[in-house]
Order: structure tokens, then sequence, then C-alpha cells
């Protein structure tokens, strides 16, 4: 990468990390474009070369540290599937904790009420977990981990449902427990009884 496009990276970076810092201390709607630059230390025009609008830093960082847990599940080659599912969920959560309830609210938000989605990008947050998930679940069955008939779309909204309601609620109560927890429970409860009569 030459050194053009690794500022534009880092800029990008900046504005982010400056978007969910001050998210952590106030609502996404009490934020202003003009605080994201302050705070990231850039000018504000140059917001404008990277995103059309402060909705859009939420749309990406709902994706890219989700795509790192994909990377990392894809090269736990000697793991389990209850294994991997244990920790695909501890990571989904770590990812969902770590910025805060502020910016969960907006993920939460886009998926609930799909009219406050303005632009094509921002409507797959609940998609593209939906498929990574799913995908998991397929190579599980590819792998010989689940039984070729199990029902791989079902058992992915059974459990996406779980993680949405974990952050839903953890939302509704204003980040009063915490979804780390809730997620650990959940897998050493729920998981291995919904997967039992697939496991081979």
């Amino acid at each position: 990468m030459n050194k053009r496009k690794q500022s534009a990276q880092n800029t990008r970076k900046k504005l982010i990390q400056a978007a969910l810092k001050l998210l952590k201390e106030k609502e996404f709607n009490a934020i202003n474009v003009e605080e994201i630059t302050k705070e990231a230390g850039v000018a504000k025009g140059t917001f404008y070369i990277y995103f059309k609008r402060k909705e859009d830093i939420i749309s990406e960082y709902s994706r890219y540290p989700f795509k790192e847990i994909a990377d990392e599940l894809k090269n736990m080659k000697e793991v389990n599937l209850i294994e991997k599912l244990n920790r695909y969920f501890y990571r989904f959560m770590e990812c969902v904790e770590t910025p805060g309830v502020n910016i969960c609210r907006e993920w939460i938000k886009s998926v609930i009420d799909p009219n406050n989605v303005q632009n094509s990008q921002d409507s797959g947050k609940w998609e593209y977990d939906f498929e990574m998930l799913k995908e998991i679940l397929e190579n599980a069955v590819q792998n010989n981990e689940l039984k070729k008939d199990t029902p791989v779309e079902l058992l992915t909204h059974l459990i996406i449902s779980q993680l949405y309601g974990m952050m839903t609620c953890w939302c509704m109560s204003n980040g009063k427990f915490e979804p780390l927890d809730w997620s650990n429970k959940f897998c050493e409860i729920q998981l291995n009884s919904i997967l039992k009569e697939f496991l081979i």
C-alpha cells in the first residue's frame, strides 16, 4: 500500500475512533460531524471525503470488527463446532460491549426499523451477521460435524435471535448487565441443547 492510501486509511480510522469515543459519552443524536472531526483532529470538510453522513460510520463499524471474527474462526482448524460457536459468541458480544451501549442502540435501531436506513449499505447489519453464522453452520455440515439434514437456516435464525435479544435487552436496561456474561451463560446452558440432535 502506498503512502497516500495508508494516510487515507489512517484518517478514516481516526474518524471512526473519534465517533466511537464520543458515543461512549453521549447518544448518537447528540453528536455532530464537527465534534467528530474535532475529536479526530481533522478539518470538518475531511469527514465528507470518507463519509456522506455520520450514520455511515455506524454502518462501517457494524462490519469490520465482525469480519475479524470470521477470519479468526476460519483459522481455527482443530477446534470443534461447539468451541467455535462459544468463541463466536464471546467475540461477537465483545464487539458489542466494547464500544458501548449507544452504538449498539444504533445497530438495533437500523434492524428494528429499516425505515431509519437511508442507504442500502446500512440495511445489512442483520443480514451480515446472519450470513456469517450460517456459513459457520454450513461448514460444520460439510466437515461432518453436523448431520447432512441439519436445518441450518432455522438454527441460524434461532441462534442469531439469541444474540440480538441479548443486544436489545442490554440497550433497554441501559447497560445494566454484562453481555459477555450472558453470552457465556447461553453457550453453557442452551447451545448444546439446540445442536445436540444434529451433532455427529
